[in-house]
């Protein structure tokens, strides 16, 4: 007999270096809650696997290009990317650990994303992503971020870095020139567009996914000038 969940189930509860971090089970969702907002769950994935996608695509053809995703979250972003054998290195950047911990050795999300962690091109880097571009000397072809609902809606206020002019320039920076920088949102945004061209960025443009009800998903593209 399938059980019935009425309600959410709480299935790890933690607090991270930014605040509590929670995965519960609601129906055969599984949910990602930060500081009491959530994220994302595993009902669907198509905008995710769209970051991935569009990035690539607006490469035009680069072979092997290398990919800095930005979040883990449930894992939708990582194994598009590793399912695409046109990916060179693949590389995930996240910032809390328990997430981390929920992918690996069996853990709730490990159907999701076993088969690319297993995948050499796979690397995972647990570190702040504002941080990290602003300190990396690695470069990579696309720079995937899904790391808040929105330029407009950060899980924490530290995020918001990513999208202000010095953050948009520590991107433009571990891109290679002609990299792609692709930015999730759970709304179009006309104003973080005009960041991005304000940012030296090109070919600016925002591909939307609708839902079920409420505005579309987004994902803002740009190009950063060769």
């Amino acid at each position: 007999m399938t059980a019935v969940y009425d309600s959410p189930v709480v299935l790890d509860r933690r607090e991270g270096p930014h605040g509590e971090v929670v995965l519960r089970r609601h129906g055969t969702l599984l949910q990602i809650i930060a500081n009491g907002c959530f994220l994302m769950d595993t009902s669907d994935g198509r905008s995710e696997r769209l970051l991935v996608d569009a990035a690539h695509a607006a490469l035009d053809g680069r072979p092997a290009p290398d990919v800095l995703i930005g979040g883990l979250g449930v894992g939708f972003s990582l194994a598009h990317a590793s399912a695409d054998e046109k990916w060179g290195r693949i590389t995930v950047v996240e910032r809390e650990p328990a997430v981390i911990d929920w992918h690996r050795d069996g853990g709730p999300l490990s159907a999701l994303s076993a088969d690319a962690l297993a995948d050499p091109r796979t690397e995972i880097v647990e570190s702040d992503l504002v941080t990290y571009v602003n300190e990396t000397s690695d470069t990579f072809d696309a720079l995937c971020l899904d790391i808040d609902n929105g330029p407009g809606w950060t899980v924490t206020e530290g995020n918001g870095g990513i999208y202000s002019p010095a953050g948009l320039a520590a991107c433009a920076r571990v891109l290679n020139p002609g990299g792609v920088l692709a930015v999730w949102s759970a709304e179009p945004s006309p104003e973080f567009e005009g960041s991005l061209r304000n940012a030296g960025f090109r070919q600016v443009r925002t591909e939307e996914v609708p839902v079920a009800r409420g505005v579309p998903d987004a994902v803002h593209l740009a190009v950063r000038p060769g």
